[in-house]
């Protein structure tokens, strides 16, 4: 047996401003699109929620709300980058992982453990990543759903089936999953405004109601959800690539792509986890043709150096004439990355230790706060997962 937890990062898009951002803590924050067109609410802090701002509003509408707010753009692969830093503090607790969206995911833990492994959870992601987390506990996706959106914000609540008659009956019908605006309303019509009036409904009118939906919501109505985790595959592996603005002469330019490249990649590894068996190096050349190489290591890894001093090797030996539109790195054949596998010399031990701090700060203020000087060469270039 299982308990499944729900962890849903709290406003995780305005959260990560605000923390990125500590002058934003404690304002109204809105992230979403334009002004022009049809621009909505991404999400919003709870500082705007109070105003009545809510995710999916336009944002012509959340600013007469609350005209005060501070606007900020979406930076997907900001959130992205935390999400997944997110994640790998989740693979410590448990490989049982569905994966609902990049603020949201259902774990399973042994049965007795929920409640001890989400605090545990709670704590190591205050701790580390300083990131406001809500999650609910119970025997099924339903009802830790509904005790996670009964604890927000950072809250912590489990619901366990015993308990529906006096939690989950007086709640909305529209709590339960697949109930949505019009359905309630229907619902509403016929006099089923609470999930306990669904409980009580006969299936024939629910049947009229809802069709061949009818018995699995008659189901969650009492706390019955037969779904299981679906759980997310680990990645095959991952990959960066960098097209220069203009074609690229100098090797040089391509070797401080490769390291930044390398930087990049290694941080990804360690962030989720994983160890790299191989390195392949693509390379585009100025008429289109592309090249790829792949080198098999030893043994795993996520150091930079080595990710680097493989893939500027595959480049030396195939990297024929000038110029080079597009170089990229991609690193697979992972494996959980369960110890360190370096060499405990000295030299080993200063790149650990300088990796740590290198992930620190990437962690708390975005990738390009450091750099490696031996990076820094054609840094303007754009870089693409």
């Amino acid at each position: 047996m299982q308990e499944i937890l729900l962890c849903d990062l709290d406003a995780f898009f305005a959260a990560v401003e605000q923390r990125d951002h500590p002058e934003l803590r404690g304002k109204p924050v809105i992230v979403g699109g334009s002004l022009t067109g049809r621009g909505v609410v991404a999400t919003c802090s709870y500082e705007a929620r109070s105003f009545g701002v809510r995710s999916a509003m336009p944002l012509k509408k959340a600013l007469r709300l609350c005209p005060q707010a501070i606007l900020l753009p979406v930076n997907i692969s900001r959130y992205r980058e935390v999400a997944a830093e997110v994640l790998a503090i989740y693979r410590r607790f448990t490989p049982f992982i569905e994966v609902v969206s990049i603020d949201e995911a259902y774990l399973g833990v042994p049965s007795g453990e929920g409640l001890a492994v989400a605090r545990a959870i709670k704590e190591a992601v205050r701790k580390e990543l300083d990131l406001p987390l809500s999650i609910g506990v119970s025997v099924n996706k339903l009802l830790a759903k509904v005790a996670c959106d009964l604890a927000k914000p950072q809250g912590l609540k489990a619901l366990w089936p015993e308990e529906v008659p006096q939690v989950l009956w007086p709640l909305p019908v529209g709590v339960l999953p697949g109930i949505g605006p019009k359905t309630e309303r229907q619902l509403q019509a016929k006099g089923i405004k609470t999930v306990g009036d669904l409980a009580a409904a006969p299936l024939y009118l629910l049947k009229m109601l809802l069709g061949s939906e009818a018995l699995r919501f008659k189901e969650y109505s009492h706390g019955v959800d037969r779904r299981g985790l679906v759980l997310s595959r680990p990645p095959l592996s991952f990959s960066k690539e960098t097209t220069f603005p203009q074609d690229v002469q100098e090797p040089e330019v391509v070797r401080g792509a490769l390291m930044r490249l390398a930087e990049d990649l290694g941080y990804r590894l360690r962030q989720n986890g994983y160890l790299a068996r191989s390195v392949t190096l693509k390379l585009r050349f100025a008429d289109f043709r592309t090249v790829t190489r792949t080198r098999c290591l030893a043994e795993g890894t996520n150091r930079d150096s080595l990710i680097y001093r493989t893939a500027w090797e595959l480049f030396q030996k195939f990297a024929s004439s000038p110029p080079w539109r597009l170089v990229g790195i991609k690193v697979a054949e992972l494996s959980n990355w369960k110890q360190l596998s370096w060499l405990e010399d000295e030299q080993e031990e200063r790149e650990r230790m300088l990796a740590l701090v290198l992930d620190a700060l990437r962690s708390r203020y975005g990738r390009p706060v450091v750099r490696r000087a031996s990076g820094l060469k054609g840094i303007s270039a754009e870089e693409e997962e």
